[in-house]
């Protein structure tokens, strides 16, 4: 049967020499200790326990997913469906419990039984269907991130109280994400390690023919395997959905190749037969410190992707030099290596400690009379918040501040991580564009109670007190939009729309200023609305389809230019001679499309003021300076008569 340890085959190494072994013999615990000691040399504000415990918080999740992929992945399987299954059952619980009147314990098991349903129906695929994993999993990705869109009309759903404590903490400083973590850590090691299933995954991952002639299962097995990949995914949904105190249709997006990621780090091979729960562990909080340092560091975020690209793949490098250098396998169960990888972990404990000591030396009385912000963007992937970025560059650099610019990728649950590592590193102000202004409200309780002022930008934040919101007004500029529109057709005519990213609070308030707008022209006729992602590709090809239906649409009103700009190119010669398209935001690509006619308007919101007066009032908070607690940046709708006067 194949192992899910290993042991080296050489003896009788000692000093120097047997430390070498030791680490070469732990891959991912090495690459741990090695991020941890630079880590600590490099920012002061990393070796704090608020900090250490944020990285406890930020791996919980990825880790939880990752011990269920764990099972799939010792058994020679993969799942690559993990992230919608955890959104889906989040969906369920806060759908069935707040809209549905369903008590929360019935809610949670409800929430339970969808995440083992969908790891059933992965199973059935894989093992009487006989899909390919990829395949399988792939679909379940789909049909998983869909059932929870349509289930929540495409909105976050506030999530129940009593469950929301999942994301607190007991006695004011132990994460609960944390002990849950620990908990499913230690199911998923009793699971691989004592159970009949177990032994099953690591005989089918080794070798699956075998295993069937020597009277295994196999394909019971793997039913049960994937659904318990489906149940750890629920339970990482809930605990997700928790933190954010609201379940998020768009959550964890991406996360499977994390969880894949964390469960490789750890040692086990794609090829099946090993792996262990301690492993993964250790990978998932590779990751997690990767991502929290370099948020320390203030590395661009753009460069952040490819650190940890370069880290993940020297990490598994390290493990196949191991391999090749002598590992051989140890038969799971073997009471010598319990003793062995307890000594080794109890060994790296006392090197990392000696080594984070005195490196922490290195900081000992450093300050600096630098005002420090951080700015926690909800994209970069988009020219709008581009700009907000570069109005708050040109501010700081003009007022002497050190700001901190991260980008949340449109994910919640990382923006919640970046406000963290904002509050523990002690900024003077934070500045946040919400992903989801429900989702960003405990993180901005955590900053207001560490005596940080927040400063909102573009999208206010629900539940939770801000020092002041700059903003303009999205539903009154979706107004703009649709009288504009409106206007231009004489009241008479047939229009789509294309809505931004389900789920944001900018394509909500962007839709109801349409909706709002459109009432007062009864002539006005919507043939189509569809999400297009606030994506200009995206754009390009729901407009194309649009048109094999509505051919002779006269209008396009795009809750962003990036839209606009590729209904624009699906429209081709049509666009600004017989269809009028109607953009949002003002970018520079959108500008030069109202100068050449091709975009009949924009609704502009000046972004680069909005990053210059945040930052403005970020600095007067510091300084304790009275602020109003909203600020509206005018909007301005730019047409080709009145965009060479526009700036931005």
């Amino acid at each position: 049967m194949a192992t899910d340890t290993l042991k080296s085959s050489g003896t009788g190494a000692g000093g120097a020499a047997g430390v070498r072994r030791l680490l070469l013999d732990n891959g991912a615990l090495t690459a741990l200790i090695v991020l941890v000691i630079a880590m600590s040399a490099l920012s002061g504000d990393f070796l704090t326990t608020d900090n250490l415990l944020n990285v406890g918080v930020q791996a919980a999740v990825t880790a939880i997913l990752a011990f269920g992929a764990t099972f799939v992945i010792v058994a020679a399987g993969i799942d690559l469906s993990v992230g919608s299954v955890a959104a889906l059952s989040a969906t369920v619980l806060a759908w069935s419990a707040t809209s549905h009147g369903v008590p929360v314990f019935l809610a949670v098991v409800l929430a339970v039984a969808t995440g083992i349903a969908a790891g059933l129906v992965n199973g059935f695929l894989i093992a009487y269907g006989k899909l390919p994993p990829f395949i399988a999993t792939l679909a379940m990705l789909s049909v998983g991130r869909g059932l929870a869109l349509v289930i929540s009309e495409g909105s976050p759903i506030a999530f129940p109280d009593s469950v929301s404590h999942l994301g607190d903490t007991l006695g004011g400083w132990l994460p609960v994400p944390v002990l849950v973590m620990i908990l499913m850590g230690l199911i998923a090691a009793f699971v691989l390690g004592r159970t009949y299933i177990g032994r099953s995954m690591y005989a089918i991952g080794g070798n699956e023919e075998a295993a069937r002639l020597s009277g295994l299962r196999v394909n019971k097995q793997k039913l049960a395997i994937y659904a318990l990949s489906g149940l750890f995914a629920a339970v990482a949904g809930i605990v997700l959905a928790a933190r954010l105190s609201s379940a998020q249709p768009q959550a964890a997006n991406g996360y499977e190749l994390d969880a894949i990621a964390a469960v490789v780090i750890g040692g086990a091979s794609l090829a099946g037969g090993t792996g262990k729960a301690s492993g993964t562990l250790i990978g998932a909080l590779i990751l997690a410190v990767l991502r929290n340092g370099l948020n320390l560091l203030n590395v661009s975020a753009f460069w952040q992707q490819v650190v940890i690209g370069v880290v993940i793949a020297l990490a598994v490098l390290l493990d196949t030099v191991r391999r090749k250098a002598g590992a051989t396998p140890l038969a799971a169960g073997t009471g010598g290596n319990k003793g062995r990888q307890a000594g080794t972990y109890a060994l790296a404990a006392v090197v990392t400690v000696a080594l984070v000591a005195a490196t922490s030396l290195l900081h000992t009385g450093s300050s600096s009379a630098t005002p420090k912000i951080g700015l926690s963007l909800s994209t970069l992937n988009n020219p709008f918040f581009v700009q907000i970025r570069a109005g708050a560059q040109a501010e700081a650099r003009k007022q002497g501040v050190d700001l901190t610019v991260t980008d949340a990728q449109n994910d919640a649950s990382q923006q919640a991580n970046q406000l963290q590592n904002f509050t523990s590193s002690g900024l003077g102000a934070i500045i946040v564009n919400p992903v989801d202004s429900d989702a960003a409200s405990n993180s901005v309780k955590a900053a207001d109670k560490a005596g940080i002022p927040v400063i909102a930008v573009d999208r206010g934040v629900n539940n939770a007190t801000t020092a002041t919101l700059v903003a303009s007004d999205n539903v009154t500029g979706g107004e703009l939009a649709a009288k504009t529109i409106a206007e231009k057709l004489g009241g008479q005519g047939k229009i789509v729309i294309l809505q931004g990213q389900a789920g944001t609070s900018a394509a909500r308030e962007r839709a109801q200023g349409f909706a709002n707008g459109l009432k007062a022209y009864p002539g006005i006729q919507v043939v189509a609305q569809q999400p297009a992602d606030f994506d200009r590709t995206k754009g390009l090809d729901v407009m194309s389809n649009l048109l094999q239906a509505h051919p002779d649409v006269q209008g396009v009103i795009a809750a962003n230019d990036e839209m606009a700009l590729g209904a624009i190119k699906a429209l081709g010669s049509k666009a600004g001679s017989s269809v009028s398209v109607i953009g949002f935001d003002g970018t520079p690509d959108g500008l030069t499309a109202v100068k050449n006619g091709t975009l009949y308007a924009s609704v502009a919101q000046q972004p680069s003021q909005l990053g210059k007066i945040a930052v403005d009032n970020a600095l007067k908070a510091v300084k304790d300076q009275k602020i109003p607690s909203a600020i509206k940046v005018p909007v301005k709708v730019v047409t080709k008569d009145n965009v060479a006067g526009f700036t931005g």
